[in-house]
């Protein structure tokens, strides 16, 4: 079982530096090197989402990435024979498989693991085998945590965007339901063996109570820190990012 020792891990999703990029097309700004800032701020990981349509990250980020990093590479990926080609080929640290449709602006909800669990388990086998970390994202759900642990992920990642959507619009009792549903649940996954991490949509205004939580070992953050970079540059940004979840955690 994982132990509670440690500090909280911040991991930094840089997708929408690739975004922007390819708004205008060419190579600025560089993602690599929004990873290699994010890195020497202090993040302890870096997460890149490489979607089947290569809307923001591209292949070759992936490589340069691998290359690049002295932290470690989450590797978001869809469950698709592709993807599991890319992820075997590279080896990152962590792979974290989530849902993914070609409509979404963003990953919408967690993975639907109970539905999917043979085929989900035959999936992450050789993964596994490879040395990948394995992460499922999922919701606040007993029922995908139990399906995510009989398939043999080591790790979740709880999605917080009700949370976080349900605080933006001011819904409270909203609010209040999602977190407590997110704090027992990285409870019982932890009660399993499971490592929890979260994210999704988590701010400076939402990410203390998630942070507070014993059983967290890691928050992913990214639109929020990339957007709060454009006005005081993405150091600072993941400084602040930093300070709020020590202090919670504290």
């Amino acid at each position: 079982m994982t132990d509670y020792a440690g500090t909280l891990r911040l991991g930094v999703n840089i997708d929408h530096v690739a975004t922007l990029r390819n708004a205008r097309g060419g190579d600025i700004p560089d993602p690599l090197r929004a990873a290699e800032l994010a890195q020497k701020a202090g993040a302890d990981g870096i997460t890149a989402h490489l979607r089947e349509d290569r809307r923001h990250i591209r292949d070759a980020d992936i490589e340069r990435l691998m290359d690049a990093l002295s932290i470690p590479l989450n590797f978001e990926m869809a469950a698709t024979a592709e993807m599991q080609a890319i992820a075997l080929r590279h080896k990152p640290h962590a792979v974290c498989i989530v849902p993914e449709k070609r409509e979404e602006r963003t990953t919408e909800g967690g993975l639907e693991v109970a539905r999917e669990e043979n085929k989900l388990a035959g999936f992450i086998a050789p993964l596994r085998e490879a040395g990948c970390r394995v992460s499922i994202f999922i919701a606040a759900d007993k029922r995908q945590i139990d399906a995510a642990h009989r398939i043999g992920a080591e790790v979740i990642e709880l999605h917080t965007g009700a949370y976080c959507d349900a605080h933006a619009e001011g819904r409270m009792e909203d609010r209040d339901r999602e977190l407590n549903a997110l704090r027992e649940m990285s409870a019982y996954a932890h009660s399993l063996g499971l490592e929890v991490h979260a994210g999704h949509g988590l701010t400076y205004d939402t990410v203390k109570p998630v942070a507070a939580f014993p059983e967290v070992m890691e928050l992913n953050i990214g639109h929020f820190l990339i957007g709060e970079a454009v006005f005081r540059g993405l150091d600072a940004a993941i400084a602040e990012m930093r300070r709020l979840m020590d202090e919670a955690r504290a």
